[in-house]
């Protein structure tokens, strides 16, 4: 801990002299200077509380005290180089394993979640043989270079840069504002033509893919929500033609999703990508990730004759902390309650939808939402100034909420999971009222009491299975979704 605690001009002031200007903070303008945290609760300097529906790093809690003890003993204990023998490490993967598919059993564990990618990427490239990759539009990967090269969400910030030759970049299967929208009567198949399409393009030039990668949730490319058979199709297409399937859970795993522990099952059981990678969630804010493969991949990756090791990754404080963050979800039934709270926070949201013409679409899975602001429901034209607004008089409020997006216009949630049925109830009310206060200063008129029309989700083609929150476009229930002010397409 620091011995001096500096006001926070001084703060903002040293930051400015010896932190890159490129690493920027949360409310540039006015950023807030965190001393604490605990649960779903962060404080600044003033000890002022602030409601965190953002963090998605501190899965089960800030500093939740299980996981914070579990790895002081251990490290009270040991901490080394993770090539020396400890049964911590065994001991994780054995458990961490059991909550996947029983094809997905090699663990490789590193730090973070852009080296868990990077590692995806050369095992994919080994297992095939071949160099291409296929990502999607408004996806984010990693910092690292191999990850911004597959990453639209950052290298579109790059103006002109010319693409690199063996990235090939799909649609993102976005039903609200992609190509293919609600209205189309199978999305997930022409999404996954798209792919299709790309691979044959790709043959054509004398290009081989190795590897189609994609979040299982798109988050910063606007809380995007893959039509259900959307990803087996893809897998049918990639594998065809010798390569893999590499899903994404860095942000979204750990049972955010509440009706599976993994957001790529909300696929479908018969759904299993070759290779998934995780991060942030796992140590609960502690430096872990971990890839996890088939046998056969990870028996290619050895074939090579290069020996691979990894300092820290695995190392036994991270083992520990990464049992202990298990232990809480279980023992608080973390699982449950994103489920139970995420689905009565996208019953609110829908019921706001009802009275502000801003909200274009709620959508979400467990403590996974988003809700799209538009000036236009029927042109569905972005509101970002609108949405940068909220953000900012929620901040006032003392509550934390992002908007991304290609567009910057998704308010999204990602809280940690302890949040609660209260929290929503008081995120909501402040929502509700600083949209009013929008509207009545824009001359927006209330919409008229829509028509409910229930209609198959095409996200998720029943919800009886799960009982998930995921909603498509209206107001949800437990069996199926129903849309308001059907929206035509431009």
């Amino acid at each position: 801990m620091a011995t001096e605690v500096f006001d926070k001009k001084k703060t903002i002031d040293l930051r400015k002299k010896y932190i890159g200007p490129s690493c920027k903070v949360f409310f540039s303008h006015d950023p807030i200077k965190m001393m604490r945290a605990r649960g779903q609760y962060m404080y600044n300097e003033k000890d002022e509380q602030y409601l965190d529906c953002i963090n998605n790093v501190a899965h089960v809690g800030h500093c939740h005290p299980d996981v914070v003890s579990a790895g002081a003993k251990q490290m009270e204990l040991l901490n080394t180089n993770s090539r020396f023998l400890h049964d911590s490490l065994v001991q994780y993967a054995q458990r961490l394993q059991a909550t996947l598919p029983e094809k997905l059993s090699v663990c490789y564990f590193v730090n973070s979640g852009s080296e868990a990618n990077d590692l995806a990427l050369r095992l994919a490239w080994q297992h095939t043989g071949h160099k291409d990759i296929i990502t999607l539009d408004n996806a984010y990967h990693g910092h690292v270079s191999s990850l911004i090269d597959i990453s639209p969400y950052k290298f579109h910030q790059l103006g002109q840069t010319e693409q690199i030759q063996h990235v090939h970049v799909a649609p993102s299967p976005d039903i609200y504002r992609g190509k293919f929208r609600d209205d189309h009567p199978d999305p997930a198949t022409a999404y996954a033509d798209e792919v299709r399409d790309i691979i044959e393009k790709a043959h054509t030039k004398g290009h081989k893919i190795a590897a189609f990668i994609a979040e299982s949730l798109q988050s910063c490319g606007g809380q995007v929500i893959p039509p259900v058979g959307y990803f087996q199709k893809v897998a049918h297409h990639v594998r065809n033609v010798g390569g893999l399937f590499i899903a994404d859970e860095v942000q979204v795993g750990f049972g955010r999703v509440g009706s599976h522990f993994w957001a790529f099952q909300l696929q479908g059981e018969d759904f299993v990508p070759d290779i998934v990678t995780m991060g942030k969630p796992i140590g609960n804010g502690h430096p872990m990730s971990c890839v996890v493969t088939t046998r056969e991949v990870a028996e290619s990756f050895m074939s090579s004759g290069m020996e691979y090791f990894n300092t820290f990754g695995g190392n036994p404080v991270s083992c520990a902390i990464g049992m202990a963050v298990l232990d809480v979800i279980e023992k608080e039934d973390l699982q449950g309650n994103a489920l139970r709270v995420g689905k009565y926070l996208i019953e609110l949201l829908e019921k706001l939808k009802e009275k502000h013409p801003l909200i274009g679409d709620t959508r979400g899975c467990g403590l996974f939402v988003g809700v799209d602001l538009v000036k236009d429901r029927l042109t569905r034209t972005p509101a970002t100034a609108e949405a940068q607004d909220v953000i900012y008089r929620l901040k006032e409020q003392k509550i934390l909420l992002s908007a991304d997006g290609p567009h910057r216009n998704v308010l999204k949630f990602k809280p940690p999971m302890c949040f609660s049925r209260e929290d929503a109830d008081l995120a909501v009310e402040k929502i509700n009222l600083i949209l009013t206060d929008i509207e009545t200063a824009l001359g927006l008129c209330t919409p008229d009491t829509p028509n409910l029309e229930s209609v198959p989700s095409k996200r998720k083609k029943s919800l009886k299975e799960t009982g998930h929150g995921l909603q498509s476009n209206g107001v949800g229930g437990n069996n199926h979704v129903t849309r308001t002010n059907k929206k035509q397409r431009t």
